[in-house]
């Protein structure tokens, strides 16, 4: 498993990667026309995260609150660490336009339990929220983030000295006991036309002293999860995308069938769907990535965890699976 590398300015990816098959044109043709149920026809929610509960440990160790997308609270061995946090109401440069939230994030960030970390997996909107990033500045968390994501946090006001970057292959060490590793994703970067690539894009192992976990992010399949599980695996949870998937991007997202092989090559006992359900990002009807992966998991033996969102529940070992949208579709 090696370093991220740079060819010129752009970050590259760990195979040859096209990011896109088909021409603008014909995406938005595809757009236009399509007919699934891309947004609820039901509101869903509310959810309400019951911040009391954060007052006791989980008596197991490991317990997952989902906010949605890739926005999890992580209570793993004593340490609390929250990912991708997008609290704003779009995906987007704008709170006019773009990707709406389904559900307001179930707990008002002002609520959130004192934290050991916040992990940054790489720029995309729906992944680094600029209003979220600007209500946490007042905080000392340190931020752990891929190369050049630093750069963007620090310029909206976070200090340089909570911050972290990492390439691929390297580590930071939360207190004494607990581990963030940057591992190889296969995805893509950029806030904008103009700056494609420029900073890196990221998974991560996240090892305590008792449990092992993976934080998937964005990725395309590609043969280095083998690479992954063999070398840190096995995982208690592999935390993997589903959604935003398509016939247009095949290589940067995996959708639920590759999802569900990355989490057997990574050597993980639990798998929970992350990146689904939350913004109107691909063409699939909203709630397909997850009856998709039930019907995979039930064919391949793979053993699922899917809290409702804002529910903290633990992790125990044993399929969960709370079936939450099933009301809304």
């Amino acid at each position: 498993m090696n370093k991220a590398i740079k060819q010129g300015k752009e970050y590259q990816n760990p195979i040859p990667t096209v990011q896109t098959t088909q021409s603008i044109w014909k995406i938005l043709w595809a757009y236009a026309t399509a007919k699934e149920e891309r947004v609820p026809k039901v509101q869903l929610g509310p959810f309400h995260t019951d911040a009391g509960i954060y007052k006791t440990l989980p008596a197991g160790g490991l317990r997952i609150t989902w906010m949605g997308h890739s926005s999890l609270l992580i209570e793993i061995d004593g340490k609390r660490i929250l990912t991708d946090p997008v609290w704003g109401p779009r995906a987007s440069f704008s709170t006019l336009v773009g990707p709406k939230r389904f559900f307001p994030a179930p707990l008002p960030l002002e609520e959130l339990p004192e934290l050991d970390a916040i992990l940054l997996s790489h720029d995309h909107y729906d992944h680094l929220d600029y209003p979220t990033i600007k209500s946490l500045t007042h905080l000392t968390t340190p931020i752990v983030c891929s190369l050049g994501v630093g750069g963007i946090i620090e310029s909206w006001g976070i200090n340089r000295s909570r911050i972290t970057e990492l390439n691929w292959t390297e580590t930071a060490n939360i207190g004494t006991d607990l581990t963030i590793t940057a591992t190889p994703a296969r995805h893509f970067s950029g806030r904008g036309i103009t700056n494609r690539n420029q900073t890196l894009w990221s998974s991560f192992v996240i090892k305590g002293p008792k449990h092992n976990i993976f934080f998937g992010a964005d990725s395309g399949w590609f043969p280095g999860f083998q690479e992954i599980g063999d070398m840190f695996g096995p995982f208690d949870l592999t935390m993997l995308e589903i959604g935003a998937y398509g016939a247009a991007w095949p290589n940067i997202h995996m959708g639920p069938d590759n999802a569900s092989n990355a989490h057997l090559a990574l050597r993980g006992k639990l798998m929970m769907p992350i990146h689904w359900g939350t913004f109107n990002l691909a063409l699939h009807a909203w709630w397909e990535p997850i009856e998709r992966l039930t019907g995979y998991a039930t064919q391949k033996n793979i053993q699922l965890f899917v809290p409702e969102p804002g529910k903290p529940t633990e992790v125990t070992g044993q399929p969960y699976n709370s079936n939450w949208w099933k009301k809304y579709h």
